[in-house]
């Protein structure tokens, strides 16, 4: 079926995806699981499957607060490879491992290979990708579901094909029977079919038809037929009527001070803005890669400012305190926009002659390369210090104890042997990274001097 020829050569295409996954599955085993009272929730609604057939919590009768898909999705991973937290968080990690190629995909879509690669080694790497992923939370495959669906949608849209949007809107509907954060997924969506510029009016219908059925449908089917319940119900949950204890006085800041602090670190958020700024300054030679840049951008806006309102303007506390889950959908979307750096600084150099001009974009290049590779320096070294830690706290003040928490059971010490593993994670990550760079490396230092570099074979 498969010839000696065609996998070498799939092998030789893939080969830097490949080493950005193995990479980032050794460091991934040697940190956590991280578990808290959600964790212990959550597996206690996926046993429930198991046990009466519905997600229910400790006893017959108490249904879990959230929609029910991800919690089958994890008692099938469960019920065949064994039913502990340990092995769950295995399937937990898969899923990321998914969410990792899809960023890739996704990004590859928008402004080339490269740059898709770079984009899931940042996203794969982050302290936000890296707890959510090594704790058993259903979070990781919402955004997992949400990715998919975006992916199929471009795909789609770009096709004009209603088919393609059938089946989208049946992702899309898996992202939301897991977690409701799946809606802020089709800004990007809308933003690109906008792009589009779709004309034919029937097919506009037609493809929005078919994309939002099975969301309804499926979610008519739980809310009423197996729970009695009408569509509203979604809404009473209790994230919409729990505020703030009293003593805690939410400022807007506190999504920032996540991002800065934990999710992200200053490096990768320097790169994101760094790369931002290119995107205006470069907005006319770049037209493609501006608006998809505005794409990113809006959705990142979005998610976060939603959540400030929550969490501060409504003093909400669990948009206040989890931040952590509430942006989550955002992280992609600052790995694509940090990593299309390289995408403008190489563009703008291939089609600036000799001169001040491109001096200037040489500076700007070896910025934003400066900026990315502390990205992930840093991220490594968070890495390091995750799987060292017993307990993680995200302060939404940095003055005050309260935030998001979590427990690492089996922090490992610098002599063990997953701290070699680790270790080997970050060079087979490192090294494909430097694969897939080379040719970059080589075009900046052969515009930069008069003599060109040997070719790598």
């Amino acid at each position: 079926m498969f010839s000696k020829e065609s996998v070498k050569k799939w092998l030789s295409e893939n080969f830097p995806l490949l080493g950005i996954l193995v990479g980032i599955t050794l460091v991934s085993l040697s940190i956590g699981p991280f578990q808290n009272w959600d964790t212990q929730l959550e597996f206690g609604a996926a046993s429930g499957v198991i046990k009466w057939g519905l997600p229910y919590v400790n006893n017959f009768g108490s249904l879990i607060n959230q929609p029910p898909l991800g919690f089958y999705v994890e008692a099938l991973f469960l019920n065949v490879f064994g039913s502990s937290i340990a092995i769950g968080t295995i399937f937990i990690t898969l899923l990321g491992l998914g969410s990792d190629v899809l960023v890739y995909k996704i990004g590859r879509e928008f402004y080339g290979k490269p740059t898709g690669l770079l984009a899931a080694a940042l996203f794969a790497l982050s302290p936000w990708e890296l707890i959510l992923s090594r704790s058993f939370l259903i979070d990781t495959q919402c955004l997992f579901f949400s990715l998919l669906f975006l992916y199929v949608g471009i795909f789609a849209i770009r096709r004009s094909s209603v088919k393609l949007s059938l089946i989208s809107g049946f992702f899309f509907a898996a992202a939301m029977l897991t977690k409701y954060f799946a809606v802020f997924m089709p800004i990007p969506l809308l933003l690109f079919y906008l792009y589009s510029r779709p004309k034919n009016t029937k097919l506009i219908l037609s493809q929005l038809t078919v994309f939002l059925l099975p969301v309804l449908l499926f979610s008519l089917l739980w809310y009423q037929a197996v729970l009695g319940q009408n569509l509203l119900y979604m809404f009473h949950h209790s994230d919409f009527s729990t505020l703030n204890p009293r003593g805690v006085v939410p400022t807007y800041s506190f999504v920032g001070t996540f991002i800065w602090n934990y999710g992200l670190g200053g490096f990768f958020v320097g790169a994101a803005a760094f790369s931002v700024l290119l995107t205006f300054l470069f907005r006319k030679q770049i037209p493609k890669i501006f608006f998809y840049d505005l794409i990113c951008l809006a959705t990142i806006l979005s998610i976060l400012i939603i959540d400030m309102v929550l969490g501060a303007g409504l003093n909400l506390s669990a948009a206040y305190n989890n931040a952590v889950k509430y942006d989550y959908q955002a992280l992609p979307f600052f790995s694509l926009i940090a990593a299309s750096i390289v995408t403008k600084c190489f563009s703008r150099l291939k089609s600036t002659e000799i001169g001040a001009k491109k001096k200037i974009i040489s500076w700007f290049a070896i910025i934003g390369a400066v900026l990315l590779a502390g990205t992930i320096f840093v991220n490594m070294i968070s890495a390091y210090l995750l799987s060292r830690s017993g307990y993680l706290i995200f302060k939404m003040q940095m003055n005050q104890e309260v935030g998001y928490s979590l427990f690492n059971y089996t922090p490992i010490s610098q002599l063990n042997a997953l701290m070699t593993i680790q270790y080997l994670g970050y060079a087979v990550l490192i090294s494909a990274l430097l694969w897939v760079s080379k040719s970059r490396i080589r075009d900046f230092l052969s515009a930069q001097f008069s003599w060109r570099p040997p070719e790598f074979n």
